[in-house]
């Protein structure tokens, strides 16, 4: 195991860079995401750390030693792939034995860390098939498998999970995580898909165009982001934003919308009446009530567990989740409320949250 320092790293292809001097610890055994968008820069980033890339500048760091110049198959890492990259004509046991192989490790050697790692992955039975008889989801975990067998200081997962139905990303992305928490290994993993990064990560990278936005825990990320692209990456469905001015009624800090919807806040920063703010807030965090403010009703989803509502104010729409089952009619007004000490404020044109 090892850490990964990566240090004002930069990438570019000719005159165009893609990734503009990311900084990043990762700590010994840390369970590290980097997630944004597509064509953000995580996956360019990630290929760096492998060597596959090569660096335009900074340095990459693992286990205290420099790797820019150091080839793929030096840096003591294992990488697994979106699309699997097994060995068609390999056996389940020979594509998992082939690093060993290559190594010119014994046969005894190899056949007892395969044997390990199909005990940890459930692939015992299947150890004699070939990919062509295998199913997604026992594809991927060859390939996790071919990589425990490298004992390697870093895994490297490469959005894993993409070619997997919804129902078994849940399941894979639950393994994934008590692998981790099993062989302790340092692991950098790339999606775009937020809820992995949420429910996997010790730490989350949130990348933007080639730059990192914030740095943190899950929960750090959900209840403090630092701008308006993080909170309404972070958390599903997405945060709802609402332009409009700051004020102040009853003696209270009160957020009123361009369309004239007041709501509370808890804290406001010194001097800002009048300003113009973006109000940010959960979905989650809305509920109905009678005092509340009025929206009127656009779309009802009911979800069982709860129900997802679409409504707007005056041309700003938002996204109410609650947790009642609550079944409202499309035209109809309903009035919501929210804990004001759950809302957020951004500055309209930098993004950035504002500090009360």
């Amino acid at each position: 195991m090892a850490s990964v320092d990566i240090r004002d790293v930069r990438k570019a292809y000719g005159a165009t860079a893609v990734i503009h001097g990311v900084n990043v610890d990762i700590k010994d055994g840390e369970f590290v995401v980097l997630v944004g968008p597509s064509g953000c820069g995580k996956s360019t980033l990630l290929r760096m750390i492998a060597g596959l890339e090569n660096i335009t500048g900074g340095q990459i760091s693992i286990g205290g030693r420099v790797v820019n110049d150091v080839p793929p198959k030096e840096r003591d890492i294992a990488m697994v792939f979106q699309n699997y990259a097994l060995y068609p004509h390999m056996t389940v046991y020979d594509n998992m034995g082939f690093s060993l192989k290559l190594r010119k490790a014994d046969k005894a050697e190899i056949e007892k860390r395969v044997s390990q790692a199909a005990d940890i992955l459930g692939l015992k039975p299947l150890l004699e098939r070939y990919p062509r008889q295998l199913s997604g989801g026992q594809r991927q975990r060859v390939a996790m498998g071919r990589a425990i067998v490298r004992n390697p200081q870093v895994f490297l997962f490469d959005e894993p999970l993409s070619n997997l139905d919804a129902k078994l990303r849940v399941a894979m992305r639950t393994e994934i995580k008590e692998l981790h928490q099993r062989l302790k290994t340092t692991t950098v993993y790339v999606t775009h898909d937020q809820i992995e990064a949420m429910t996997m990560a010790d730490k989350i990278v949130v990348m933007h165009d080639g730059i990192v936005e914030q740095i943190g825990a899950p929960l750090d990320l959900y209840d403090r982001p630092d701008n308006m692209f993080v909170a309404g990456f972070i958390g599903s469905p997405a945060m709802n934003f609402l332009r409009g001015k700051l004020g102040s009624e009853n003696g209270r800090s009160v957020f009123k919308s361009d369309s004239g919807l007041s709501l509370p806040i808890a804290r406001a920063p010194a001097a800002s009446d009048g300003k113009p703010v973006v109000l940010g807030v959960r979905p989650e965090h809305l509920a109905t009530n009678g005092d509340g403010a009025a929206v009127n009703v656009v779309v009802v989803e009911p979800m069982g567990s709860e129900t997802q509502v679409v409504a707007k104010t005056g041309d700003q729409e938002m996204i109410c989740l609650f947790r009642d089952r609550v079944m409202p009619s499309p035209g109809e007004t309903i009035r919501i409320a929210c804990d004001p000490n759950l809302v957020h404020l951004f500055d309209p044109d930098s993004g950035k949250t504002l500090a009360a």
